[in-house]
């Protein structure tokens, strides 16, 4: 049997598809203005038989298919496990909002921390900043990394963030100690969440911003742990939510 997920998340939607135990398709998407028919583009020819929806869309989808939805907490528990089978702390940063969860070692949900109530701290904040220093995203990570020191940033706000950016290079402040002082922000940010769920041992590292090596690196360092990404982190909440068919 072909099992299907979809995450409709707020900036991309992702699905897969697993037969027997194996993912065999994998597909993502920007979400658009219109997350339902991006869905059914995204899904297009893919051949499953029972599709399980997930993310901040996922009630549009059930309307439409008729289909069971979980929430993403539930989701990124279990596609975490397939990727890892024994993660038991995972972090979550995706385009709007930053999820940390923990498992007992059966893999049962433990514990979870949500941040969703505003942009700072999540891919989108990382979006602007690196706008705001003229970076394109993959170009912001390697100038974190490349920093000798950081600037500091006072603002948790990310409106108020990429005003306090825009100041401090006018005053003549280095891109790369700004890109690095932004990267630390948002690493602390996750922290505050992971160290109220997480237990000893790997970190498992999923959504967007898992792709920057800047965030991954101060993540290791500051709290001491191995952090693992897996090769799509985008795809987690969706194969997870095809998991929860069987």
């Amino acid at each position: 049997m072909r099992i299907a997920g979809i995450d409709i998340g707020s900036r991309t939607v992702k699905l897969a598809v697993l037969e027997d135990g194996r993912l065999i398709l994998s597909r993502k998407t920007m979400t658009s203005y219109n997350p339902l028919a991006t869905a059914q583009e995204l899904m297009g020819d893919a051949v499953f038989d029972v599709i399980t929806a997930t993310g901040y869309g996922r009630h549009l989808i059930k309307g439409h298919l008729d289909c069971p939805v979980i929430s993403e907490i539930t989701a990124f528990a279990r596609g975490a496990r397939f990727f890892s089978s024994d993660c038991r702390s995972i972090l979550d940063i995706g385009g709007q909002d930053t999820k940390a969860i923990s498992l007992d070692q059966e893999g049962n949900l433990r514990k979870f921390e949500m941040n969703d109530k505003c942009a700072a701290g999540t891919g989108r904040f990382l979006e602007v900043m690196a706008t705001a220093l003229g970076f394109t995203i993959e170009e912001f990570s390697k100038a974190g990394l490349s920093a000798g020191k950081a600037v500091k940033i006072n603002s948790t706000c990310t409106v108020f963030a990429e005003s306090e950016v825009v100041s401090l290079t006018a005053q003549g402040a280095a891109r790369d100690e700004v890109a690095l002082g932004i990267h630390k922000a948002i690493v602390s940010r996750s922290i505050g969440l992971l160290k109220k769920v997480a237990v000893p041992g790997e970190i498992f590292f999923a959504g967007g911003v898992a792709y920057n090596d800047c965030v991954r690196v101060l993540l290791e360092k500051e709290m001491g742990q191995p952090v693992f990404v897996p090769s799509d982190p985008q795809i987690v909440g969706a194969v997870g939510a095809a998991l929860s068919s069987l």
